[in-house]
């Protein structure tokens, strides 16, 4: 090992703990990645912790500075001053690299004594292989050095399945992420999405976006509800595909409210949202002493009637026909195939974006519980018959979680399509992409069942020690890491990772502007 590359020196602690000096002239971070050079293989190490060290006791060098600041001594120096202070790092084992087979471990041993350190470089890290039809999600990163020649590719099918968590605050690049990670969808036809797109900022209808992709033609679907552009779809939404059981672990109903939509239901099928906005309730509505006539008291209606009015922005003109404000959902004839086009476009592959941006929250999640809960039954169906394994896998990404995974809404409402999903969604190749600030609120089965969690920076210690408690590596040292995480830093937790890695997810626009220069110089080559 060159001198010159040495930055610091194993000095004792222990196993997830060992202390090492660093070298004068050097300058460690919370995050660096270190090499420990041993027979035959080497270990990849982690800083999670800096400290000051010296040979002067602490009474001592109190005095040195109030001697120092109280008197302006200016010339206070100290003799060999490299050897007298220094810092001390804490680090951490991550994994165990066989240079021969290129096999990556996870580690037994502590690194020798005396043992010097050097930071990690992009040749320690050709183990990271992209694999066919694989994610890009970032580079790997040191401290906030960014390794932009080592790229970290995670297998698409495997991580979707077994679903997918990105936590972090407001402005740490959760939606730079997320279209990075779409960006790279589009590439394959081994995964299909359902994007609830409650900003309406990742097809890019106003700037770069998932549209400038060079296969969006054939393997990106857009939804908006208002002037859609050229090649994109309107989302319109029949009311006849509104079942009863899609308002479970959403709205929330009364027990005689939701017995009063599963009467309209059963009397009318497919008509009954438009039937029962168009009843008299006052006319209709009687107290009734025997169960068998099912009969409703007129307030029941009527509150009824105003919550479906206020869920689906739900009016009727003065010919009594039923609309919708924001035009999403219709009585009469339009949009009868729209959630089987989308379940048909899923199933093949494609990613399917619904702008939702005038919808309210509810009407929102119900869209996606249509939808979805077509899509679960689809995959459902495939599995009993034996063709799941023609399918794509599937996953319905959606932002802030805890409105439909929440834990007040779990015991407060009946399971959603989205807990199902979280729950048994992987044994039929559905899984669930959760974006949240609040993993905390989140019950721990479910963060249990989130086999990977893209890890973004988060200043709040109960939001970080639920992601902690809930990783699939070991992070309880890491509380400071994440704290420290810059925009678009984030750390990589997941059964499909050899360890927990640190990397840096570059903007989406420079992944755009990148991967549209490199097309253009390949058409000019050809031509």
């Amino acid at each position: 090992m060159e001198d010159f590359q040495v930055v610091g020196q194993v000095v004792g602690g222990k196993f997830g703990d060992i202390v090492i000096r660093q070298k004068s002239g050097t300058n460690i971070e919370i995050g660096d990645l270190m090499v420990s050079e041993e027979n035959g293989s080497f270990l990849i190490l982690q800083v999670f912790a800096l400290e000051y060290g010296s040979q002067i006791q602490d009474r001592m060098q109190q005095m040195m500075s109030g001697v120092n600041m109280e008197q302006g001594i200016v010339d206070a120096s100290f003799y060999e001053p490299e050897f007298v202070n220094y810092v001390l790092a804490r680090i951490k084992p991550l994994a165990r690299v066989f240079k021969e087979r290129g096999e990556v471990k996870i580690p037994k041993s502590l690194p020798s004594f005396f043992n010097k350190l050097r930071l990690i470089s992009q040749d320690d890290l050709k183990f990271l292989q992209k694999e066919k039809d694989s994610i890009f999600v970032g580079h790997i990163r040191s401290g906030s050095k960014v390794i932009k020649e080592a790229e970290v590719w995670l297998p698409a099918e495997d991580i979707f399945s077994h679903h997918v968590l990105i936590p972090a605050t407001t402005g740490r690049g959760k939606s730079n992420l997320v279209k990075t990670i779409l960006w790279h969808v589009l590439d394959t036809n081994k995964v299909g999405a359902l994007v609830l797109d409650a900003h309406d900022e990742y097809f890019g209808r106003v700037g770069i976006g998932l549209k400038d992709h060079l296969r969006s033609r054939e393997n990106l679907v857009y939804y908006t509800p208002a002037n859609p552009p050229v090649g994109a779809n309107r989302l319109t939404i029949n009311l006849q595909s509104v079942r009863p059981e899609h308002f479970e672990g959403i709205v929330d109903f009364s027990d005689a409210q939701f017995q009063a939509i599963r009467m309209a239901y059963r009397q009318h099928r497919k008509n009954w949202i438009r039937e029962l906005m168009l009843t008299d309730a006052v006319q209709a509505g009687m107290e009734s002493s025997s169960p068998s006539k099912s009969d409703f008291t007129a307030a029941t209606m009527m509150v009824v009637q105003r919550k479906l009015r206020l869920l689906l922005s739900l009016e009727k003109d003065e010919e009594g026909v039923v609309y919708s404000r924001h035009e999403v959902f219709d009585s009469t004839t339009k949009g009868l195939t729209t959630v089987e086009d989308i379940v048909r476009d899923i199933e093949s592959g494609k990613v399917v974006v619904l702008d939702t941006s005038r919808l309210g929250d509810e009407a929102e999640l119900i869209v996606g519980n249509i939808i979805a809960s077509k899509l679960l039954q689809k995959y459902k169906d495939a599995k009993a018959s034996g063709e799941i394994d023609r399918k794509p896998v599937a996953t319905i990404v959606i932002e802030e979680a805890p409105r439909v995974i929440g834990e007040d809404v779990l015991t407060s409402k009946n399971d959603n399509i989205y807990a199902t999903i979280a729950k048994e969604g992987r044994k039929f190749k559905v899984g669930l992409t959760a974006i949240t600030q609040l993993s905390s609120v989140i019950p721990r089965t479910i963060l249990a069942n989130m086999n990977t969690k893209i890890i973004l920076g988060n200043e709040m210690k109960q939001e970080r020690e639920a992601i902690i408690a809930s990783a699939s590596q070991d992070l309880s040292e890491d509380d400071k890491n994440i704290a420290s995480l810059d925009k678009g830093e984030a750390i990589i937790t997941s059964i499909f990772v050899p360890f927990a890695m640190p990397i840096k997810v570059p903007l989406f626009e420079d992944i755009v502007r990148e991967k549209t220069k490199t097309e253009s110089a390949q058409k000019t080559k050809v031509f």
